[in-house]
């Protein structure tokens, strides 16, 4: 149940973001359009490795 709740807060969040920038968020989008695979695979797996460490120093 605690993943279905962070699935909400991510969409939460992400909504916010889109609904307060979205401009911003246009830019973002073509920026990741036009980056390489190896460019956009290397973010994400930024992007994973610090939500991860932010999972681990949150848990009880």
């Amino acid at each position: 149940m605690i993943w279905l709740a962070i699935f909400g807060a991510v969409l939460v969040i992400e909504g916010a973001l889109y609904a307060a920038f979205p401009n911003g968020a246009r830019r973002m989008l073509a920026r990741i359009i036009e980056m390489d695979e190896r460019q956009l695979r290397l973010s994400g797996l930024g992007a994973l490795a610090a939500g991860l460490f932010i999972v681990w120093i949150a848990r009880p």
